[in-house]
C-alpha cells in the first residue's frame, strides 16, 4: 500500500491518548519506508494570525469542551512535525466539521492559518473533508505539510 490514514478519534479524558498514540505508532511502523501517512487533525491548532503566534484554540471564544481533543490533536501535530523520516501530512478540518453535513463535491485547501469562506464561516462536511484526504493520497502534494480545508 502507498499510504495509511489515521482518522483516530477520541473524546473522553481516558481515551483522549488514542490521538497522538495512534500518530506516534503509526509513524514508527512507517519510519524510513515510502508509505505515506495522512492524519486527519483537528482545527484548534490552526494560527489566526500571520506570525503564527496565536492558535485558534487559544482565543477567547474557542469552547472549553474542546481544548482536550485540540490539545491531543496539537500533541500529534506537534510530534509529525519532529519527524525527517515519515512522509507525513496532517490536514486539519474547518471549525465546524459536520458529521452529517450536506456533500457538495468541492473543498478549498489552505495552510496552516484558520481560513473561512466568503461568508466568513468555516465548516466542511465529512464527505468533502474525505474528498479532500483522498485527493491527497492520490497527489502527494503536501508531504511534511499541515493543510486545511473547508467549504466555499
Amino acid at each position: 500500500f502507498d499510504v495509511v490514514v489515521d482518522a483516530a478519534g477520541a473524546w473522553t479524558p481516558d481515551t483522549l491518548h488514542v490521538i497522538p498514540d495512534a500518530a506516534k505508532h503509526l509513524s514508527d511502523v512507517l519510519s524510513g519506508t515510502d508509505t505515506r501517512l495522512i492524519v486527519v487533525g483537528g482545527a484548534g491548532s490552526l494560527f489566526v494570525n500571520k506570525e503564527h503566534t496565536v492558535a485558534l484554540e487559544d482565543t477567547p471564544d474557542f469552547p472549553d469542551a474542546y481544548k482536550p481533543v485540540s490539545a491531543a490533536h496539537g500533541e500529534a501535530l506537534a510530534h509529525l512535525r519532529t519527524l525527517s523520516d515519515v512522509k507525513w501530512t496532517y490536514i486539519s478540518p474547518a471549525a465546524d466539521f459536520q458529521a452529517e453535513g450536506e456533500r457538495i463535491g468541492s473543498y478549498e485547501l489552505a495552510g496552516e492559518e484558520f481560513t473561512t469562506n466568503a461568508d466568513g464561516q468555516s465548516f466542511i462536511s465529512y464527505a468533502d473533508f474525505a474528498i479532500a484526504v483522498v485527493d491527497e493520497a492520490e497527489s502527494a502534494k503536501h508531504v511534511g505539510e499541515r493543510i486545511s480545508v473547508y467549504a466555499k
